[in-house]
């Protein structure tokens, strides 16, 4: 996610849109209970696997060795290459944001220009899975999951509308898209929806809401609903800090969300363990190595790798 015009008026509340914005910090963990040292090593190291970037987001980890990065700048994805950090391009889209794979294996994207969730084979052709709800076009579908069920979960802010683009949805809401193509809206009670991630045993879907700074968690029920929406956690910043944007969990059910200043870590029961200080602002990650036990981070113009103590959930 990166601040964009809407309509004439210019979303400055939310993320930074490039390294001129951001306070110079170097890497850190800070910890806030003895617990987060059980999730990360004191002498962790941080690796930047590439750079050069114009702003990173939607990381993917492949088995193969590479990960899928979308560049929101430049407009394309590409693979980046984890032995030597090498890119090469997948697809030239306008303003791609976050990404995944399904149960088909299919590369899934939420494209910002388009606003419509897409499929992207592996020669970079893409095919529209959806793009409307109830006859109207979505605004800016910006991250995306797989669910317990299968289906694809995804908000859509107005955080990359395309300038001059009309909003057609008075809401900005989170969705499931089921194998026949059909779009359920399961909230619209986030101001700016963004990242999301299910809970191990996938009986809770937490969101964040970057306008809030705040992230919510649902319960899900066997068919996809939402209830109970309760505020999980809170991440306060200054301006230029960063908001919560992408998240992942781990197997423990303990969640890594950017944030201000880098990766808040918390406890399945809401604790703020600690924060990872990143050199640069994240706005999004993934698991992955063979043993998922290391994080990659899309931070601004680069992407990293740090390796922790804890084993990544990935969604199966």
């Amino acid at each position: 996610m990166r601040t964009v015009a809407i309509s004439g008026l210019v979303v400055s509340m939310l993320l930074v849109a490039g390294t001129a914005q951001q306070r110079p910090r170097k890497f850190n963990l800070e910890a806030n209970y003895p617990t987060f040292w059980n999730l990360l090593s004191r002498d962790a190291k941080l690796d930047r696997i590439a750079g050069g970037f114009g702003f990173t987001e939607g990381p993917v980890w492949d088995p193969a060795g590479f990960l899928y990065v979308s560049d929101e700048i430049v407009n394309k994805i590409v693979r980046v290459y984890l032995k030597d950090g090498k890119t090469e391009e997948l697809i030239s889209l306008g303003d791609p944001d976050g990404n995944t794979y399904d149960r088909k294996g299919r590369l899934i994207d939420c494209a910002s220009v388009l606003r419509a969730i897409i499929a992207v084979s592996q020669d970079g052709k893409y095919e529209i899975l959806a793009d409307r709800f109830e006859g109207k076009k979505f605004n800016s579908p910006n991250d995306v999951v797989v669910g317990p069920d299968g289906a694809l979960y995804f908000t859509d802010p107005t955080l990359d509308l395309p300038s001059g683009a009309k909003q057609e949805i008075p809401f900005q809401g989170v969705y499931r898209l089921d194998a026949k193509g059909e779009v359920r809206l399961l909230t619209k009670d986030l101001t700016q929806p963004n990242g999301l991630a299910f809970s191990p045993d996938g009986r809770r879907l937490y969101i964040d809401d970057s306008a809030q700074r705040n992230i919510r968690v649902y319960d899900v029920a066997v068919d996809g609903s939402l209830t109970k929406g309760r505020i999980f956690g809170e991440e306060p910043g200054e301006k230029g800090d960063g908001v919560p944007d992408g998240m992942k969990v781990d197997v423990q059910g303990n969640l890594f969300v950017t944030g201000p200043n880098g990766i808040w870590v918390w406890s399945s029961d809401g604790a703020h363990l600690g924060t990872i200080v990143l050199p640069e602002q994240p706005a999004n990650l993934t698991w992955g190595d063979a043993d998922h036990h290391a994080l990659y981070i899309t931070a601004t113009t680069s992407v990293y790798r740090l390796l922790t103590n804890t084993e990544g959930f990935l969604p199966r």
